[in-house]
């Protein structure tokens, strides 16, 4: 079993929601520094198109940006149809656009409810929907198409924040993950989850600013993650080393999920 083969990527053709900034960016850049053709997509068109440049740069793989709002459903719609011009398969699809809200629980409005959920969990199901024919043409059984859903440990924890909307659509996208990977499994498509917890992200930054210190204290390996670390993840996913991996949760948050609070 040579390494180099076990986790090897290398032509596969990726698609990363979100994929310009955060995770997401880390994600990308993953794949594309490993050989992998990578299409970006988000509503921000600028930001897409800014880091499909960048990927580019790093030789191996390639990156392509395809923008859209996928709050609109006619939007993941046009993402299929734009995807059919380039490719015939898809053998990756990572879901990891997401949105927050945080408000006190007596002024938690309802559209945060409908915001939140509608692109961390119902999109992902619309997204993923559209794009289950072109994941059917890339899979083989020794060698499956992917799905890879980025949740959080706020999913697996009652998070210290009031973001009750994120908590309770990341439990459900965990979950949905299960669902789709007893579904999809029979047609040779993985479905899994990763609960990552804190990274350097765009969603992240005013809590990090805020309370970095404390945050990193309360992860017993004493830090947040890396572009290493969740890249790393989805690498091995995406690879024959986890070929045989179906309806997993994997928490990459160095254990801040499982620390005790006194």
């Amino acid at each position: 079993m040579d390494a180099n083969q076990l986790f090897n990527v290398k032509d596969k053709v990726v698609l990363v929601t979100g994929g310009a900034k955060g995770v997401g960016r880390m994600i990308s850049e993953g794949y594309v520094a490993n050989g992998a053709t990578v299409y970006i997509s988000s509503r921000d068109a600028q930001a897409c198109e800014k880091a499909a440049a960048e990927l580019n740069a790093l030789g191996k793989g390639k990156a392509y940006a395809i923008p859209a709002d996928f709050y609109k459903e006619e939007d993941c719609q046009k993402l299929a149809q734009e995807f059919a011009k380039r490719e015939s398969k898809l053998h990756v699809l990572v879901n990891n656009s997401g949105s927050n809200w945080g408000a006190s629980y007596d002024e938690y409005p309802s559209s945060a409810w409908t915001r939140v959920l509608t692109l961390n969990l119902h999109r992902v199901f619309t997204i993923t929907q559209l794009f289950t024919p072109f994941l059917e043409k890339a899979a083989a059984p020794e060698d499956p198409a992917r799905i890879i859903n980025i949740g959080s440990i706020d999913g697996l924890r009652v998070p210290a924040l009031e973001t009750f909307a994120y908590s309770a659509s990341k439990a459900g996208l965990h979950h949905l993950s299960r669902v789709l990977a007893s579904h999809l499994g029979r047609r040779n498509i993985t479905s899994n989850s990763l609960a990552c917890g804190p990274f350097e992200s765009k969603m992240m930054a005013a809590t990090l600013k805020q309370y970095k210190k404390e945050i990193e204290e309360s992860v017993p390996l004493g830090r947040i993650g890396t572009p290493q670390d969740v890249a790393g993840s989805c690498l091995f996913l995406s690879s024959r080393a986890g070929a045989f991996i179906n309806g997993a949760t994997i928490a990459v948050d160095g254990g801040a999920h499982i620390a005790a609070r006194l």
